[in-house]
C-alpha cells in the first residue's frame, strides 16, 4: 500500500507521466520500454543469482569448460546483451529526438516563439510579421494547440535549460547561442513549466506558465497586444513615479519618454510590463496576480525572492509603491 502513494506523483501540470502532446506522448513510451526492458533483465539476473545459491549439486567440469563456460558469459552478457539493447533502444528512440527539430513541413511553416532565459525570470517574444511590431512578455507563454511550434531558446546570462514535461523533453540555453524545439500541444490547456538548469540560488522559483490556446483565440491574444495600449486615467502620479524609479530596467509600451528618469548607477533589464495585469503570477510563481500583489511584491520582493536583481526600493515610500502597483494592476490589454 505505502508504494501506491507513489502514484501520485504521476499525474499534475509537471508529470512526464501525463503526456499532452506528440513529443511527450513518445518520450512516454520510450520511458516504459526502457523501463520494462531493465526490469526483465534484472529479474532474470536476479533469478539466476537466487538459483546458483540454491544449488545442491556442483556439476564437475574441466578447466576447459569452465572457461568456455565463462566465454559464453562475457561475450554474451557483457557484450552481445549490451550491444543489442543499445541498437534496439536507439532504433526505437530516434523517432522522438527527430520529432522536436525544426524540420520543414508539408503544411507551411511552424509558428515561431523566442524564449530567452533570464536569473531568474523568462522572456517571452512573439515576431511580428513586416511593419508589426513584436509581442513581448514575461513568465507566461501562450501557444496555439494542435499544431507544431518552433521555440527558439538562448540564455542572457548562465546557463538555463527550458522544459514543459507534458509537451516534451528539455533543451538547454546557452548565453550567446540559439537553439531550436519543436513542440505541439494535442488540446487546449494550461501547463506547467520549469527552468531544467541550475542557475543560481533562485533555480526552483523559475516557473513558466503556459497556455495553449485554439488557433483564433491565439490570434486574438496576439492582436490585442499588439495595439496601442490605451492610456490609463487617474494614475498620473503612479506613472511618474515608475518613470523616476521603475522605467530605467522595465518597458511599459506607450510610456511617455518625457517622463522617463535615467538611472546609470545599474544595468538591469527586467521584464517588460506591458501587459502584466494579465499575468497570473508575479516573480515568475511566486505569487498569484491578486488585488494589491504587485505592491506586495514592489516592497518586499528582496524577501519573496532573495538575490533577483532588482534593487530594494527602501528609498520609496510605502504609498508610492502602493501606485506604482495599482497602475501596473490596471495595464491589461
Amino acid at each position: 500500500m505505502p508504494l501506491l502513494g507513489l502514484l501520485t506523483g504521476c499525474s499534475g501540470e509537471m508529470s512526464i507521466m501525463d503526456p499532452s502532446g506528440p513529443a511527450a506522448r513518445a518520450q512516454f513510451w520510450v520511458w516504459w520500454a526502457m523501463f520494462g526492458i531493465s526490469a526483465v533483465v534484472a529479474l532474470t539476473l536476479f533469478a539466476l543469482w537466487l538459483f546458483t545459491f540454491r544449488r545442491r549439486e556442483q556439476p564437475q567440469r574441466t578447466p576447459r569448460e569452465e572457461q568456455r563456460i565463462m566465454l559464453r558469459w562475457v561475450l554474451g552478457g557483457g557484450v552481445l546483451l549490451p550491444v543489442v539493447s543499445i541498437i534496439a533502444l536507439l532504433v526505437f528512440a530516434a523517432p522522438t529526438g527527430r520529432g522536436m527539430l525544426p524540420l520543414p513541413l508539408p503544411e507551411g511553416e511552424a509558428e515561431r516563439i523566442e524564449v530567452v532565459g533570464h536569473q531568474w525570470w523568462w522572456e517571452i517574444r512573439y515576431p511580428g510579421e513586416e511593419g508589426e511590431r513584436d509581442v513581448v512578455t514575461a513568465n507566461r507563454l501562450v501557444m496555439p494547440a494542435g499544431e507544431p511550434v518552433d521555440f527558439r531558446l538562448t540564455s542572457a546570462d548562465v546557463i538555463h535549460a527550458f522544459w514543459i514535461p507534458r509537451l516534451g523533453g528539455k533543451r538547454d540555453m546557452v548565453p550567446g547561442r540559439y537553439t531550436t524545439i519543436r513542440l505541439a500541444a494535442d488540446a487546449p490547456g494550461v501547463f506547467g513549466a520549469q527552468c531544467a538548469e541550475y542557475c543560481g540560488a533562485q533555480h526552483t522559483h523559475m516557473l513558466l506558465h503556459v497556455e495553449a490556446l485554439e488557433r483564433d483565440d491565439f490570434e486574438a491574444w496576439l492582436t490585442e497586444r499588439r495595439s496601442p495600449p490605451e492610456p490609463q486615467e487617474g494614475f498620473d502620479q503612479a506613472r511618474e513615479a515608475f518613470g523616476e524609479h521603475c522605467a530605467a530596467c522595465h518597458t511599459v509600451d506607450g510610456f511617455p519618454e518625457e517622463l522617463i528618469v535615467e538611472d546609470v548607477t545599474h544595468d538591469i533589464q527586467g521584464p517588460n510590463l506591458s501587459d502584466i495585469g494579465s499575468r497570473p503570477t508575479l516573480g515568475a510563481g511566486v505569487l498569484p496576480m491578486d488585488e494589491g500583489a504587485i505592491a506586495y511584491w514592489l516592497q518586499h520582493h528582496q524577501t519573496l525572492k532573495p538575490g533577483n536583481r532588482m534593487p530594494p526600493h527602501n528609498h520609496v515610500g510605502a504609498e508610492t509603491l502602493q501606485d506604482i502597483g495599482a497602475w501596473l494592476e490596471a495595464l491589461e490589454p
